[in-house]
């Protein structure tokens, strides 16, 4: 499947508890059809360290979401454009 969403383009989570969150794509995982977004699925890592000159410890990166989640940022704001203002009450 073609994705309209490439590596380095901004990206806005649309769906999920990440909702509203924007951030550059950093890489897309194709076969597993996830995307990986700058800012976006904070998760902690323990490492152990591997020699001296590597560190062990807590580690916070980016997670993989579901590629369905994210939307390009540019066509995101065009359709928020579109929608008419919400009736004020009354």
């Amino acid at each position: 499947m073609a994705t309209a969403i490439k590596r380095g383009e901004e990206a806005v989570v649309i769906s999920g508890a990440h909702k509203g969150k924007r951030g550059k794509v950093l890489q897309i995982l194709r076969e597993r059809n996830r995307v990986i977004v700058e800012g976006v699925a904070i998760i902690k890592r323990h490492t152990k360290a591997r020699s001296e000159k590597e560190k062990g410890g807590i580690i916070e990166r980016e997670a993989a979401i579901d590629l369905s989640n994210v939307m390009l940022a540019s066509r995101f704001d065009a359709k928020r454009a579109k929608r008419p203002a919400p009736a004020a009450k009354a």
